[in-house]
């Protein structure tokens, strides 16, 4: 598989980074979901992507546990 096609690939809960490993299930799917989202949008740089994501996903469980 060439790197372009791995790049433009939807990460999932079989195939996330490793960065999102260690994280709670729940933050983790949100993240999945954040990171898929800023990669189509292209609103963040590659290279930040999933630590933008991981942000986002984490505020937004403390969000939903009040």
């Amino acid at each position: 598989m060439n790197i372009m096609k791995l790049k433009r690939m939807e990460w999932s809960s079989d195939n996330y980074p490793i960065e999102m490993s260690d994280l709670e299930p729940r933050v983790r799917e949100k993240a999945i979901e954040i990171a898929n989202q800023l990669k189509k949008e292209r609103a963040v740089r590659e290279l930040s992507i999933v630590d933008e994501a991981i942000r986002q996903a984490q505020e937004w469980f403390l969000n939903e546990e009040g």
